[in-house]
């Protein structure tokens, strides 16, 4: 019996398991056997012959966003509205093995904008080259999952299972479980609030399905099977996910009223280029991103040429980005703008930025 077959009988035994207290240790140990099986075929086979062209894109700007669906959501119309690159639907042909990407340019940063069809093609099961295709959707920042607002939540339900089965996490965090694989002292359990899905006996027997005999774990929420066994695989992906429902010209108002209220959720029209500049306003918002503009001394500041920084970002980060030797020099900063309680402030390398701030850097 092949991974496919064993995958397929584990989740129709999933699918026919009633779900209750008498079998949620067996129910945790199948999906514990799942993702170790997907995880077995998602890893790039050892006896694989010549390679072949890759598929990979050279990761260039800001940030990058994945752009996912269905054919014909108007993904393409899309691209070609947003990016400055001109391209036709047939330059983002999966059969193609290449991926040409867009750059949007949205207040002075450059947002890589990157296609990728073919991801439901059976991308969980590896056919194809739907390895290389989730490894480049793996490193983008944000997920744009474009959807057709005339086709219901199918589409959407679809796409985030596949996404899911190749551990991408859509909108969510982290689980909060501390796990340490020790070499020997048995299984060291703990938690620090009440748990109601997972249990002692639960958490053994998942370890047992990795060959995990003597670990370290300490539950800090009130997490699930599902999230304990991504802690132990550890390959998971979080991302935030923006779900943009495109054609909602062709549905009632009181539809587009719906859709729009739903959480991480934008309405647009491509054909009739409605709400896009609001997309652009969440996409930045999603993106954590922020401009800080440099000064000279004895000049005005130059906000022709923002420097693009995440939110958190420190003056340390910023001397970083400027030149790799400049923090080595530094004596402190002057800071214009809403992360000085007066401007201008003088302020160290811990000091952290905020949009728009204003810069100017002093050296010993």
């Amino acid at each position: 019996m092949g991974i496919l077959d064993k995958i397929a009988e584990i989740e129709r035994e999933i699918s026919r398991t009633q779900k209750n207290k008498a079998t949620e240790y067996h129910l945790g140990l199948l999906k514990a056997k799942l993702a170790k099986y997907r995880a077995q075929l998602l890893e790039p086979s050892k006896s694989a012959g010549a390679k072949g062209e890759g598929f990979d894109v050279m990761k260039s700007g800001d940030a990058r966003v994945a752009l996912i669906g269905f054919p014909s959501v108007g993904k393409s119309t899309f691209l070609s509205l947003m990016t400055s690159t001109a391209s036709e639907a047939a330059s983002y042909e999966f059969t193609t093995l290449t991926c040409i990407p867009g750059v949007i340019e949205y207040k002075g940063a450059n947002i890589q904008l990157l296609d990728l069809p073919g991801i439901i093609e059976g991308a969980a099961q590896g056919k194809g080259r739907g390895r290389q295709v989730i490894a480049v959707a793996r490193t983008a920042d944000v997920v744009i999952m474009m959807l057709d607002a005339t086709k219901g939540e199918v589409q959407r339900e679809l796409l985030e299972k596949e996404l899911e089965s190749v551990g991408i996490r859509l909108n969510r965090t982290k689980p909060n479980i501390y796990f340490k694989p020790k070499k020997g002292g048995g299984l060291s359990y703990n938690s620090t609030v009440p748990l109601t899905q997972c249990s002692e006996k639960l958490v053994q027997l998942i370890l047992h399905e990795y060959k995990i005999f003597n670990a370290e774990v300490l539950f800090r929420e009130d997490s699930t099977p599902d999230e304990f066994i991504d802690v132990i695989v550890g390959n998971r992906v979080y991302m935030p996910c923006l779900y943009v429902y495109n054609k909602v010209d062709q549905i009632s108002i009181e539809e587009v009223d719906r859709l729009a209220r739903r959480p991480n959720s934008v309405v647009i029209s491509c054909g009739m280029k409605l709400n896009l500049e609001y997309l652009l306003e969440t996409l930045w918002e999603y993106l954590a991103l922020i401009c800080i503009y440099t000064k000279k001394r004895g000049e005005r500041p130059d906000f022709n040429d923002a420097i693009i920084m995440r939110r958190g970002a420190s003056v340390e980060h910023v001397c970083h980005r400027i030149h790799r030797t400049l923090a080595s020099q530094f004596k402190y900063a002057l800071v214009w703008g809403t992360s000085t309680k007066y401007s201008p402030q003088r302020v160290g390398l811990t000091h952290i930025m905020e949009h728009e701030d204003v810069i100017q850097i002093v050296k010993k």
